[in-house]
Order: structure tokens, then C-alpha cells, then sequence
């Protein structure tokens, strides 16, 4: 049983780092790889002497290192970790023999992305391949490796081996989930400690349940406050804990804010299409929000992939001659797909294709595999961390509510999901007017003139911020840009009350970005402050706050969250392979 245990140990980086893979492995081989690498030794040789110079000298450097520290010497270090990384900050990495490990390990990879930045590869297949090998290298660091880890061996030593018994077991329960754990999910609870805004369910069918806010002030704005979020995760990222609630803010600022709880489809809801979130989701919102509130506009926001919903339902109305929105706000959405950032890698035709006949007549794509691969863009804070953390030290990891939304994924139904790979992110179809046809209307972004607020955030790996900017200009009305600090997650949800990071602001847009950024205020503090007083221009006027949840149209159903926001996918029972293997 031990040796079975010691080998699954060693084995998690290659599986983990298979499953990474899986998507961009599609038409992308290793032979390949190599192929290009050494056709960049034709086109540029004395480039690639230098680099393999440079490699070797680098290592001959490293065992003289070596030999004077074993003479008591203590030179300083031949390659150390840039200075975020935070792997090899424990001071027994600083024993010889394992700070030795780490410095081969970094010359090395150094050499190997050296070496791949100088392949000979049309712009797409290099992405591809820097891609690849920084999964790679990620994979590989002696950190991740229990013989290899001087910190895990310590806790085994002073635990008597119960910390590789407490890790055996995390890991177990995590190929139950299908994922590796981030955040302490005993601590939190939806309807306990997250999400727990009073409110209530006035509204649901099979897509989504439609939460009414009770109000907190005397009196509200006319105008209602439609929050779209990411049908691919749970709404609650807009109302985590109380002190980091978007939602609550806009209640205390004295919005009617009703929030879309998308439902994590079950296996008969296999066939929904895009078409269908619109209809049956997002238009279906809008109208029940307006008769709820007894007004011909609402104020709409969409966050995220509820952007790109929000903006298509809004162009809908738009082609049938409705005006269903006062306002629109979108933060860290696309509407124009040309610059995709790394998640580009795993797009292609061949993938496209393959997704299109797995799925695009029906099925589930499950919300696993979209953790998985967004988590892949900072494998070593979202994945190898807590691989080291949860197996190797047997440590439980910290409670985190962001990361333990993070972990609470949604399955999308396959028609939809191909849709918008092809449309979006392959085709970019959505930015062309007409080309799209939705709910039976051609669509164009152009018609949407009303007033608009778009957030990007300068770190965000998801929606990189140039590419938000890009779909800013396709709006034609008055839009407001605003350019905050930190990532897609962390620069959204960032509380006024706590006042913290920055953000760029400037009202008129250029055609270039980066020559807007050089023009754009910088202000301290959070951009929420800033959003809510350009939203209260288009609140409408006072009027007296809307006790009864549902108003005049509609009966409560259930207290909020609901029950949707609840529903988690079921296990996928790999643990059990394992077990049988041990």
C-alpha cells in the first residue's frame, strides 16, 4: 500500500499537468514542438549558441557553487526566483542539497523558455507553445515532488508521517470533487455566511431564479438595478460576505437591485442554446424587473460572460424596437473577442470542431473542466500551491470566500457553450454588425446608444483590459471607461467601504488604449464610489422604497439565495480508482 501511495504522490504533477493540457493537446504534439525549436537553430544559429552557452555556463557555475559551499564558503547564488515567487521562501530550501535543486531547476527553465521564444512559429502556435512549456516547467519545480520538498519531508519527520497520512486523504477527497481544493469549504456555507443579503426569489423557470433585494433605505431610485452575472459561475461572487458585497452597497446606496441566480443545468437541460439564455434568461429578466417595479427602463449591469448576454439581449431589443435599458454597465466583459489573452491557446478550429461534435447537439460541459482551465492561467497560485499545501504538508487550506467561489462551479449546456466558442472567441462575429443572428433578430452593437460604464482591470488575465476597451468602442453612446487596479476577480469586487487600490478614469475614449491610459486620472480608493455617482444620474427620481418583494405582479417564492445558487455538481467518484489501486 505505501509504495502505491509514495507512486500516486509522484504521479500527481503529470496528471494534473495532463489534464491542463487535454484542450490544447488537440493537433499539438510534442514532435512538433521540437521540430520548431530546432528549425530556430537554422534561422538564427549564433542566437542559439548563445542561449546554449549561456545554459552551460550557467550550470558549470552552479557546481562550483556547490563545491565551495562544502568548503564552508558562501558565495552568492548563481539563479534565484523572481521576487513573487513564492516556492522556495522556507528556509530549508537553503540547505545545500535543496538549494542546489532549485537553482538547476530555474537555470533550466530559463533555458527552456529561451529556447522556445526563439522557435520558428507563426504568432498563434508560438502562444501555444510559451504556453505548454510554462505549464511544464510549473509542473516540474521540485517543489511539487514529496522527495523534493524539504518542508513536507520536515512535517513527515515531526509528524511521525500523519501529515502524509492527513494529505492522503485530502487528495482522495479531492479526486471526489474533480478539484484541487483552495479554500477550507467546512468554514463557508451559501445562505449562512455568503450570500446572505436579504431578499427574496419573485421570478424563476428553468434558466434562472430572478432575487428582489429588501430595501435598506426610506426611499429608493425609480429605476431598477438588473445585475447579469457569469452564467459559467454562481451570482454570489457579487454578494460574498457583508463587508464585500457589491449588491449590498447598491441596496445602501439606495438602488431596487435584482441579481440573476443562473441554474447549474442538469443533464435534461443538455440542449439550451444561446438563443435560449437570451430568451428565457436575460430578456426574461429585463421584463420582470420592469413590471416588478412598475418602470418602461431599468439600469442594466452584466459582469463577465454576463456582459456579452446582456449586450446581445440588450441589441435584441433594440432590432425589435424596444429600449428595455436606461443605462448599461459591464465590468471586465468582452464584446470584441480579437485579443483573447491566453485563453487563446485552447481556442482553435480543430478544438472548435471537436467541441462542436462532443457537444453541439446536446450534453453538459462541466463546470470542472472551465476551473480547471482558468485556474491554468496562474498555476502556480491556483493549482501547485495548494498540490503542496493539501498532499505533500497534509494541511487544510486557508478559508478564502473568493477561492471557495472559485471552486463552486456550473455546467453549461453544450449548444450554448459551442456557440459562443465559434462566435466569440474563434469567429469574433459579435463585433460585426448583422452577422449575428439571435433570438431571429440581426444584432449590432452599434444600435446600443444609451449611456455606458465599462470596468476592465489591468491585471486580468481572463478579460485582459485592452481587449474590454476595444468592446467599449463598439457601444455609440456616452461610455465612461475606468481602468481598475488588480485582476478579474479582485479588482471588481473591491469594497468602497475599505477604500483600498486605485483606479484611471477618462470620460472620451481614443482609438488606442495605451493612448487613453497616458491621458486617464489616477485616483486612490475603489471605483464602486465612482461607478455609484455616475449611476444615481440615471437612477430616475425618489421615490418610496419597494417593501413587498414581487410588488403588485409577482408572490415571493422563497427566501433568497434560493435554491438554484445551492445546487452543486455531482461527484465524479475517481476517488474510488484509487482506492483500488492502494
Amino acid at each position: 500500500m505505501y509504495a502505491s501511495a509514495l507512486a500516486a504522490y509522484s504521479s500527481i504533477p503529470a496528471t494534473l499537468l495532463e489534464r491542463i493540457m487535454q484542450p490544447v493537446g488537440d493537433g499539438f504534439s510534442v514532435g512538433e514542438t521540437f521540430k520548431s525549436i530546432a528549425a530556430g537553430t537554422a534561422h538564427d544559429a549564433a542566437q542559439w549558441y548563445d542561449i546554449h552557452r549561456q545554459y552551460y555556463e550557467k550550470q558549470l557555475e552552479l557546481d562550483a557553487h556547490l563545491v565551495k559551499r562544502a568548503l564552508g564558503d558562501a558565495p552568492q547564488p548563481v539563479a534565484v526566483p523572481d521576487a513573487g515567487d513564492r516556492r522556495f521562501r522556507a528556509p530549508e530550501w537553503r540547505e545545500p542539497y535543496f538549494d542546489y535543486l532549485v537553482q538547476s531547476y530555474l537555470i533550466r527553465s530559463r533555458w527552456l523558455t529561451a529556447l522556445v521564444e526563439q522557435a520558428e512559429l507563426e504568432p498563434r502556435a508560438k502562444k501555444r507553445l510559451l504556453f505548454w512549456t510554462r505549464q511544464w516547467i510549473d509542473a516540474m519545480s521540485p517543489a511539487n515532488f514529496l522527495w523534493s520538498n524539504p518542508e513536507a519531508l520536515r512535517h513527515a519527520a515531526e509528524t511521525g508521517g500523519q501529515s502524509l497520512v492527513r494529505g492522503w486523504r485530502n487528495l482522495v477527497a479531492d479526486l471526489e470533487k474533480g478539484l484541487v481544493s483552495s479554500s477550507d469549504e467546512e468554514v463557508f456555507e451559501v445562505g449562512r455566511n455568503l450570500a446572505i443579503t436579504p431578499g427574496a426569489v419573485v421570478y424563476q423557470n428553468d434558466f434562472f431564479q430572478l432575487l428582489q433585494y429588501h430595501p435598506s433605505t426610506a426611499e429608493v431610485h425609480e429605476r431598477p438595478l438588473l445585475i447579469v452575472p457569469p452564467c459559467i459561475n454562481k451570482y454570489y461572487i457579487l454578494d460574498l460576505q457583508p463587508e464585500n458585497s457589491f449588491v449590498r452597497y447598491c441596496v445602501e446606496q439606495g438602488h431596487t437591485a435584482f441579481v440573476m441566480s443562473w441554474r447549474n443545468m442538469p443533464p435534461e437541460m443538455g440542449r439550451a442554446t444561446w438563443d435560449d439564455y437570451l430568451e428565457h434568461g436575460v430578456l426574461a429578466a429585463l421584463g420582470t424587473c420592469a413590471a416588478i417595479a412598475g418602470t418602461e427602463q431599468v439600469n442594466a449591469l452584466g459582469f463577465c460572460v454576463g456582459g456579452t448576454l446582456l449586450a446581445s439581449a440588450l441589441a435584441i431589443e433594440r432590432a425589435r424596437g424596444r429600449d428595455p435599458a436606461a443605462s448599461l454597465t459591464l465590468l471586465a466583459a468582452m464584446l470584441d473577442f480579437e485579443d483573447t489573452g491566453e485563453l487563446s491557446v485552447f481556442v482553435d478550429e480543430s478544438y472548435v470542431r471537436r467541441r462542436e461534435l462532443e457537444l453541439g447537439h446536446g450534453g453538459l460541459l462541466h463546470g470542472r473542466e472551465l476551473a480547471l482551465t482558468f485556474a491554468s492561467l496562474r498555476a502556480n497560485d491556483l493549482i501547485w500551491h495548494y498540490v503542496v499545501n493539501n498532499y505533500l504538508k497534509g494541511e487544510r487550506p486557508e478559508p478564502f470566500d473568493m477561492l471557495y467561489w472559485n471552486a463552486d462551479s456550473t455546467n453549461l449546456p453544450g449548444p450554448m457553450y459551442v456557440y459562443y466558442l465559434r462566435n466569440m472567441y474563434l469567429e469574433n462575429n459579435l463585433r460585426v454588425p448583422g452577422r449575428l443572428t439571435m433570438c431571429g433578430v440581426p444584432v449590432d452593437l452599434a444600435k446600443l446608444d444609451m449611456p455606458a460604464y465599462v470596468l476592465a482591470t489591468r491585471e486580468d488575465h481572463i478579460v485582459p483590459w485592452r481587449t474590454a476597451y476595444a468592446g467599449a468602442r463598439l457601444l455609440s453612446g456616452d461610455v465612461a471607461f475606468v481602468l481598475g487596479a488588480s485582476g478579474h476577480i479582485a479588482g471588481v469586487v473591491n469594497p468602497a467601504w475599505k477604500n483600498r487600490r486605485s483606479y484611471w478614469h477618462r470620460d472620451r475614449l481614443e482609438v488606442h488604449a495605451d493612448r487613453w491610459l497616458e491621458h486617464a486620472a489616477l485616483q486612490p480608493g475603489s471605483w464602486w464610489t465612482h461607478w455609484m455617482s455616475w449611476l444615481k444620474r440615471h437612477g430616475g427620481k425618489a421615490v418610496a422604497a419597494r417593501s413587498k418583494p414581487g410588488g403588485a405582479v409577482l408572490d415571493e417564492i422563497e427566501p433568497a439565495p434560493g435554491r438554484y445558487v445551492k445546487e452543486r455538481p455531482r461527484p465524479l467518484h475517481a476517488a474510488a480508482a484509487v482506492r483500488a489501486r492502494t
